[in-house]
């Protein structure tokens, strides 16, 4: 069997991929802030790592992998909402988690194996707190709690960054208790309105960075196989998790290998809502089927910056349209190529390439088990009017010899928004069949 070979961040390089115990294989990835809808850079991560987690599953066993994908229910941002809003925290978080499931549900993504919420583990984080500041790794000042980075010598080491680009890079909040910049909050007070816990330090709540290190530890052990998450999330998330977990506990290693998915841009340019090109999955699901957004999230190697575009997400459903007619009903078979291309750091380009490959040799079995290792639901086919397309493309074709190019146009528009997909022939009759998205009323009201 073929070594599963993955990029660590941490080592700056590919590595052969050996589990701490092939019969328990040890996942943490970090999940959604929830207080709004997904948007597409959150649902990169969740698909990247669900394609590993299916990997990790087919190689080892359906039984031997443990995934944790944390919910952190408790930040500024979900109290700023609810307030906003006037409703309470639990009701956002009880909402936005529901939004956010069902939208990776419909990208093809699979329930980890643990979905943890922060504040039904703030004991654990008030536990590791109280063992940081016995072994001199973090001091109390004015009611918060804070770790000092000068106490841990490797600060830094997985981002490679120095002093200076680190401070400009966390955008330190300047505070007359830290005894360094650097320092990082554990735990701050909440005033009356706000959600908190009893602590030795007051009543109060975690800051964010520490609830990932204590789900981890409680789910997955002191020493786990892989960490992921997004690049954003290398500095200064990552970096702190790192020094907390390994000074709380210096027997255990934390995560062994780190992973980190790129970021996307919306037509080349940085998403935002400012830039009017922050895009929900919510808004993509209405535009597209999740299998096609699916393909379309896969379509770049996971490391890179992903360009998301209308042309990608055609590319998507011009292939699924290709495939879906040959695998249904077809019992899925070995795909040996596209195993190995993602057994090679998830390359999920090359896999397509493969699958590509398969569906023009007429390999429907291979295809379909390719598909199913991938997680791609092949789309169902609905069954087209044949006769009605078929005089629609008469009408068109009439339109055209007339020179009447409005009205032609109108009839393509009308297919592609009922889902046809047409392929015009040179000198030949048109060719089409239903894609993923095929709408049998909307083809009806052309008639």
């Amino acid at each position: 069997m073929t070594t599963i070979k993955l990029w660590n961040s941490a080592a700056r390089g590919k590595v052969e991929f050996a589990p701490l115990d092939p019969a328990n294989v040890r996942m943490y990835v970090c999940g959604p802030t929830v207080y709004d809808r997904a948007h597409i850079g959150n649902a990169r991560p969740a698909v990247v790592f669900d394609v590993l987690f299916r990997l990790l599953r087919h190689v080892y066993g359906e039984d031997h992998v443990a995934y944790v994908r944390n919910i952190t229910d408790i930040e500024d941002k979900i109290m700023d909402r609810a307030k906003e809003r006037g409703v309470s925290i639990a009701e956002i978080t009880a909402e936005t988690t529901r939004w956010y499931q069902e939208d990776m549900a419909a990208l093809g993504c699979l329930p980890p194996t643990h979905q943890p919420r922060a504040t039904e583990f703030v004991p654990q984080m008030v536990a590791m707190i109280e063992t940081l500041i016995a072994r001199g790794n973090a001091y109390e000042a004015q009611g918060h709690v804070l770790f000092e980075v000068a106490s841990y010598a490797e600060y830094g080491k997985l981002s490679g960054r120095s002093t200076d680009d680190m401070i400009a890079g966390a955008r330190v909040e300047v505070a007359p208790f830290k005894r360094d910049p650097m320092d990082f909050v554990l735990w701050k007070p909440s005033a009356p309105d706000q959600p908190g816990w009893d602590s030795p330090w007051g009543r109060g709540r975690p800051g964010w960075h520490i609830e990932c290190s204590a789900m981890a530890g409680e789910l997955l052990g002191e020493t786990f196989d892989i960490h992921g998450g997004g690049a954003d999330l290398m500095f200064p998330h990552h970096e702190n998790e790192i020094a907390q977990s390994r000074c709380a506990c210096p027997e255990g290693g934390f995560a062994r290998v780190w992973m980190h998915n790129g970021m996307i841009n919306v037509d080349g340019r940085k998403m935002s809502k400012s830039l009017g090109n922050f895009l929900t999955v919510e808004d993509l699901r209405d535009q597209a089927p999740g299998e096609v957004l699916r393909v379309a999230l896969l379509s770049t190697h996971y490391r890179g910056v992903l360009d998301w575009t209308e042309q990608r997400v055609s590319e998507a459903r011009d292939a699924l349209a290709k495939w879906g007619p040959l695998v249904e009903g077809v019992t899925p078979g070995e795909a040996p190529a596209v195993l190995e291309a993602l057994m090679d750091d998830l390359n999920t380009p090359a896999a397509f390439a493969e699958m590509h490959r398969m569906a023009r040799a007429g390999e429907v079995e291979a295809l379909a088990g390719a598909m199913a290792l991938m997680g791609i639901e092949a789309p169902h086919a609905a069954k087209a009017d044949g006769a009605l397309v078929e005089s629609l493309l008469a009408r068109r074709a009439e339109a055209r010899a007339a020179r009447d190019f409005a009205a032609a146009d109108m009839i393509r528009k009308g297919l592609d928004e009922a889902g046809i997909v047409v392929i015009d022939q040179k000198g030949g009759p048109s060719e089409w069949r239903p894609g993923p998205d095929f709408d049998p009323a909307k083809l009806e009201a052309l008639r």
